[in-house]
């Protein structure tokens, strides 16, 4: 008897929090403009070191990893930040909305936007000449890495905006961002990057989304160690979320 009002509520709260996420010209720079900008620049412009391949093939497993980055993270973090600021989430509660409720709708919100990158990056590299060569086994990594990704960023991202003002998470997320972006191997590889730091930039979310995807959809292939970083970084951060978020 309560899982029909309880589905009804989920679907309500999923629908609202994806309009919000869709509105905010922001959150659609940050999750559709920024990546397929990088995309196509890079893409045309021959400035990256390539050993001879189209850049596109480096370049558009790089951009999806961004892409799922900046809706986990930045969008997701910056939107709760706000509306923790503004009592919102303290008014929900008062709502037969629950807890795990909120927090399933805002997941199921984050994966339907990064659903559409998926198919925006995918249709634009594919216009710029990239044919992935996945297999089912390299499909499924795909898969994988970015439930693994979403994860681990947005428990980081949940984390910052449940125990800091809506005006520092809006300023460390947004500097995690480009700092995740630059140390992640999404647009230049790490080998320009000095040894110790390379190795460092490894063991980053974002370089490990990065290399994940670009063995599974352009070789076909699991890179394990990437998935387990990923899912080293997934289960501290959803499990520091968990502890320190604040609802109010």
């Amino acid at each position: 008897m309560t899982a029909a009002p309880s589905l009804r509520r989920l679907r309500a709260q999923s629908l609202m929090e994806l309009r919000l996420l869709l509105r905010n010209g922001e959150n659609l720079l940050v999750t559709m403009g920024i990546p397929t900008g990088l995309l196509v620049f890079f893409s045309l412009v021959d400035v990256l070191p390539t050993d001879g391949r189209p850049a596109v093939e480096f370049l558009a497993p790089g951009v999806l990893a961004l892409a799922v980055m900046g809706a986990a993270l930045v969008s997701l973090g910056i939107s709760t930040g706000f509306e923790r600021h503004y009592l919102v989430l303290k008014r929900l509660g008062a709502t037969p909305l629950t807890r795990g409720e909120l927090v399933a709708a805002k997941a199921l919100s984050v994966l339907a936007v990064e659903l559409v990158q998926v198919v925006v990056v995918l249709g634009v590299a594919a216009a710029l000449g990239w044919r992935p060569e996945a297999g089912a086994a390299g499909v499924a990594a795909a898969v994988g890495a970015v439930l693994a990704g979403t994860a681990a960023f947005a428990g980081i991202g949940l984390a910052l905006a449940g125990t800091l003002r809506a005006v520092g998470t809006l300023a460390l997320v947004n500097a995690l961002f480009l700092l995740l972006m630059l140390l992640g191997g999404m647009v230049f590889s790490l080998d320009v990057l000095p040894e110790g730091l390379a190795a460092a930039a490894r063991l980053l979310p974002s370089a490990a989304l990065a290399d994940a995807l670009r063995s599974a959809l352009t070789q076909a292939a699991v890179d394990g160690r990437a998935l387990g970083v990923l899912a080293a970084w997934a289960t501290l951060s959803v499990t520091a979320a968990a502890r320190l978020f604040r609802w109010e």
